[in-house]
């Protein structure tokens, strides 16, 4: 059954975990519903991204991590694979290599994929600001390990962002302040 309807009154359980009934509006909520959203919309990020397999293999992973990501916020004991921080910083690394040095901000946008991961990026964003509140407040229990990779998250996502104009001949736009 897709509803129970435990929840109208505003409460939750964590899904296999922690089996106390908790307020939707509390840190674990909120943050287990920020990475839902920016798996969901690499989800979507991956289904556009036919033209370039590459950025789809990277996505799909990623999504695979967000996963284990959740399962720690919600009281599992699961861990991020060994290297994963340092896995994030090698595909960081080897892209930055193809595409142009950065020489400022730029303006989002170029190709359809490239706005997309912007947008992917601003979510992986505010996913990890929540990530930050629930355990500044002791609401649960994040590894270095893991706060890093969210930090890691937004500059791959960043990165391949910029591959995607790269690949397709757009050069980045910069603001004129």
């Amino acid at each position: 059954m897709f509803y129970t309807g435990k929840g109208d009154t505003g409460t939750t359980k964590t899904f296999g975990c922690n089996q106390q009934r908790i307020s939707k509006s509390s840190e674990i909520p909120e943050a287990l519903g920020a990475l839902d959203e920016v798996n969901a919309f690499l989800g979507f990020v991956k289904m556009r991204s036919t033209e370039i397999s590459r950025i789809q293999v990277v996505l799909r992973d990623t999504q695979e991590t967000l996963f284990i990501i959740q399962a720690q916020v919600a009281g599992a004991d699961k861990k991020l694979k060994e290297g994963a921080v340092a896995q994030v910083e090698v595909l960081v690394n080897s892209i930055e290599k193809e595409i142009p040095p950065i020489t400022g901000f730029s303006i989002a946008g170029g190709t359809e994929i490239s706005a997309l991961l912007d947008v992917a990026r601003t979510i992986a964003r505010r996913a990890e600001r929540k990530l930050i509140a629930a355990r500044e407040v002791g609401a649960c229990v994040l590894a270095d390990e893991t706060m890093a990779y969210m930090n890691r998250l937004s500059s791959l996502l960043f990165a391949l962002a910029r591959l995607a104009n790269h690949v397709a001949g757009i050069k980045d736009e910069s603001p004129r302040y």
